[in-house]
């Protein structure tokens, strides 16, 4: 008879059924974990609201890193061929934000033009003010590479104060905000220059929650013999400690990320192998693109649960008429004490907590009588999804990855670096040498030089076919 009482328990209990697992993400957020944000200002303490778009787009790449490191060569060598607004030089040359797409033809789309764009995940940044959209753009081209996976060039990092104050706008802010989205985050440094800066350290620091997409690049590591290339290893592992407080290594890929012949060749062997680690892992990010999603979504609702038992507790030790300002600048001075009351009273572990110096720092802005009370139902909502809905869309994630076009980036320098003459492992037995520009094959009167000056290290599929060619032609005569 009274049967209908008990619908809502059942449907809580009965996790929704979703096509894909994007618009699984896009109607979860929207209806369980928005309505808790919204309620408790969590977007203007944390994060901006997610839209479709950033359910939608393709995996990410954010490279980072001191000037003159080699971040913009490494797109180039990632891609093989220029695009737009591209500038390479030794002095400090890229002086914005460039989101490398794909497009349909080679064009750049201002900043102030592209976070009005819904199908771009840049509609947020427009709160970063006309300082920065000024230095944000979107080089689009048609390249192979980038139908799979997308990359963000940053401006190098510089050392001192004046250079940070006259960016205009809050640098570190900015990419917290992309790492927040990307898939992947690489970080360069060059063998030459090991010193990380104020400012570079500072951006370090605001990557902390992000360490699983972390990945750091010795490069430009030919330019230096091998004993110089392991005290610099060594030296690099000992600053990164002192900046990154985990207790596990950071993974660092060593090799000379651009298209020119090795300047000192005796490491090549190791810089293949490393090569072919960072590139395998770059070509698994349109493969588990969706599980990083999910995974980005299940640290957004903890983060937002944690805020919102923080904005209610504060709420309810607010007076309702007299000390108002008193007692405001009290519990900012004992917040750490609250986060104390909290994680024991929820059971919540310290690391969900938002940092306490930071927070403390944006609730002076806040009225804190204005903040809303807790609202079990809300909370309610956020741990039936992780409970039971995003049980589901763990499921259709594994179906999604099976059934993926293209589970793996293809074309520019992912192609051809296993297999060939060319490939992984070229210069090894028969071919040992072959690089060296003294290296000559005499027939007869003929001096046939196979050395560096016909050569790169990574060789179109059209030059690998002329020189099979050249190749037979010597077999024969000899």
């Amino acid at each position: 008879m009274f049967s209908w009482l008990g619908t809502d328990d059942r449907r809580r209990k009965e996790p929704e059924v979703f096509q894909t697992v994007s618009d699984g993400l896009k109607k979860l957020y929207k209806t369980k974990l928005l309505p808790l944000e919204e309620n408790y200002k969590f977007h203007e303490f944390h994060s901006p609201a997610l839209e479709d778009a950033d359910f939608d787009n393709k995996p990410m790449v954010l490279l980072v890193g001191q000037y003159s490191t080699g971040k913009t060569s490494f797109i180039r060598y990632l891609l093989e061929q220029d695009f737009p607004g591209m500038r390479i030089g030794p002095e400090p040359t890229t002086d914005s934000f460039i989101a490398v797409m794909h497009g349909d033809t080679e064009g750049v789309i201002p900043g102030n033009a592209l976070v009005v764009d819904p199908k771009k995940p840049f509609r947020k940044l427009n709160a970063f003010g006309n300082a920065f959209l000024n230095r944000f753009v979107c080089a689009q081209l048609p390249n192979p590479v980038l139908e799979s996976i997308s990359v963000i060039d940053t401006p190098g990092i510089l050392s001192g104060e004046k250079q940070r104050i006259s960016r205009g706008y809050d640098f570190a802010a900015v990419l917290e905000w992309f790492a927040e989205r990307v898939d992947r985050i690489i970080l360069l440094f060059d063998a030459h220059k090991l010193d990380i800066s104020d400012e570079f350290s500072e951006v370090i620091k605001a990557l902390k929650n992000h360490e699983d997409k972390i990945r750091v690049v010795l490069n430009k590591a030919d330019q230096i013999e091998t004993q110089q290339l392991m005290r610099v290893y060594g030296a690099l592992m000992w600053s990164l400690g002192k900046i990154v407080n985990t207790p596990e290594v950071i993974r660092v890929y060593i090799g000379s990320f651009w298209s020119h012949p090795l300047l000192i060749p005796d490491n090549r062997k190791l810089f293949e192998a490393e090569e072919q680690d960072l590139f395998k892992d770059i070509q698994s990010l349109p493969r588990n693109a969706a599980l990083r999603k999910l995974n980005d979504l299940i640290k957004r609702a903890r983060l937002a649960k944690v805020h919102a038992y923080i904005i209610s507790s504060l709420k309810k030790d607010m007076p309702s008429v007299f000390g108002k300002e008193n007692k405001k600048k009290e519990l900012i001075a004992s917040l750490g004490d609250i986060y104390k009351r909290i994680e024991r009273e929820h059971q919540i572990s310290p690391g969900d907590f938002p940092n306490l110096k930071k927070m403390q720092d944006q609730l002076q802005a806040q009225d804190l009588h204005k903040f809303q009370p807790l609202k079990p139902k809300l909370l309610e909502a956020v741990d039936d999804m992780l409970a039971h809905d995003i049980a589901g869309l763990m499921i259709l994630v594994r179906q999604e990855e099976t059934q993926l076009p293209n589970p793996v980036v293809k074309g520019g320098a992912f192609d051809g670096t296993l297999d060939g003459p060319f490939g992984h492992g070229y210069g090894e037995g028969a071919g040992e040498g072959i690089d060296e520009e003294n290296n000559r094959i005499v027939i007869g009167k003929a001096n046939l030089n196979t050395g560096v000056a016909f050569f790169t290290r990574k060789l179109t599929l059209k030059n690998m076919l002329k020189t099979l060619k050249l190749a037979k032609v010597i077999h024969r005569k000899l």
